[in-house]
């Protein structure tokens, strides 16, 4: 892909990522979006060939973002420090951009409804997270800053998933009363709290 054409693509992204964190990924359409960008229809058709393509690629902007801005761990900090980092990410996403989890959940939904394409691509950027945690683990094991975790991978999943999925409900509207009484990134911390506990 040419500089010209990645620089095009972006633009496409970061503006449609605006309407769908103002919107539903649903209720937005090809024609919205055309307008909001100041193009023609066919423009989007021709870069993207349909709306699923778009909302990968908006997708796959939003996972590049996030990884730069709030994934960047210093490399000198221990591997518990560096663990405890990479989890209280996911507290500062929701503090700075809780429409991300939004857009995650409406996107999750999307997928299911769109399950024959190819999320191959999208995939491998999620892997990037898998590495920053097990790069910190490991180097915890070596300055013997983390003990050992039987299964790695099933708790890798398991927490990072929990950890979204309480994200995802609390960047959503309130249904519960209890909802709004609440605190929510105190819900989220204790949650973190209880996922490092297992590491010291």
């Amino acid at each position: 892909m040419n500089l010209f054409k990645y620089a095009q693509e972006v633009t496409m992204a970061e503006e449609t990522t605006k309407l769908f964190f103002t919107k539903s990924i649903n209720s937005v359409t090809i024609k919205e979006i055309a307008e909001h960008l100041g193009i023609g229809e066919a423009t989007i058709y021709r870069h993207y060939k349909n709306k699923f393509n778009l909302v990968l690629s908006v997708a796959k902007y939003l996972q590049n973002k996030i990884n730069k801005h709030y994934f960047n761990i210093d490399k000198s900090l221990t591997g518990y420090e560096q663990l405890e980092k990479f989890y209280d990410s996911y507290l500062e996403i929701y503090k700075d951009e809780p429409m991300y989890y939004k857009f995650v959940n409406e996107f999750d939904a999307y997928i299911v409804m769109n399950h024959q394409v190819d999320m191959s691509k999208y995939e491998q950027g999620i892997d990037i997270f898998k590495n920053i945690f097990f790069e910190a683990y490991e180097k915890g094991l070596k300055d013997g800053s983390v003990k050992e975790i039987d299964d790695l991978d099933a708790f890798y999943f398991a927490t990072t998933l929990a950890i979204m999925s309480l994200c995802k409900k609390l960047a959503d509207k309130d249904v519960l009363s209890q909802d709004s009484r609440l605190d929510k990134t105190k819900e989220i911390k204790v949650l973190i709290e209880t996922i490092l506990y297992r590491f010291k």
